[in-house]
């Protein structure tokens, strides 16, 4: 005794295409984002934020040290891809309690110094 339901079979393909179209319009305009896309979004907001909050005390550093308007005058007329790697080995771009330079906060900071007047 099979049971006869015509509308079984049109309702499954139906919940199934809905699912799929639900999926492309939430993920594409909606704004859904797996876990992963979240963190790293979230880690990249941190990062610039460190970098913004930190520059002006890096810059304050290296106008803090003896002779610094020589040596300002100095860092401005070398050449650019050469400023980031003297912020780092100054140690003014490693915020404190961390062991390394932060790379973007090194480049933030020797961009505000070329700005900078002596």
């Amino acid at each position: 005794m099979a049971m006869q339901v015509p509308w079984l079979k049109p309702a499954v393909w139906g919940a199934i295409i809905g699912s799929v179209v639900t999926m492309i319009l939430g993920f594409s305009w909606l704004g859904w984002t797996l876990g992963g896309t979240a963190e790293r979004v979230a880690l990249e907001r941190a990062n610039a934020a460190v970098v913004v909050a930190l520059t002006p005390s890096c810059v304050a550093s290296f106008m803090q040290q003896p002779n610094a308007a020589a040596k300002l005058a100095e860092f401005q007329k070398t050449d650019s891809w050469k400023q980031r790697q003297l912020v780092e080995e100054g140690g003014w771009a490693t915020p404190q309690g961390d062991k390394t330079p932060n790379s973007g906060l090194a480049s933030a900071c020797a961009e505000a110094l070329m700005k900078a007047k002596a």
